[in-house]
């Protein structure tokens, strides 16, 4: 697929989805961090990532949340639980 109709296409979920439009890229690093969040060990998620080398992952691409950040994430969880279900 040409990456700009790539880019497009991700453009046009994001807008249907409701969300803010962000690149592509920054999704690596959301999903990085959300590994870290969930305790994924980070040998698997250089693995998800396809990174050739772990410290890219854990130094690059992960945001290691502080306790206060965690609990924060939790609520932030319950929240759209709850507003899932309406």
């Amino acid at each position: 697929m040409e990456p700009r109709n790539f880019n497009r296409a991700f453009e046009n979920h994001c807008r249907r989805a409701g969300v803010p439009r962000i690149r592509v890229h920054d999704t690596r690093h959301t999903c990085a961090s959300l590994l870290a969040a969930l305790d994924v060990h980070p040998r698997v998620a250089m693995r998800i990532l396809r990174h050739s080398q772990i410290s890219m992952t854990t130094d690059v691409y992960t945001q290691i949340p502080s306790p206060e950040t965690r609990k924060a994430l939790d609520r932030l969880n319950q929240s759209l639980d709850r507003s899932s279900e309406s």
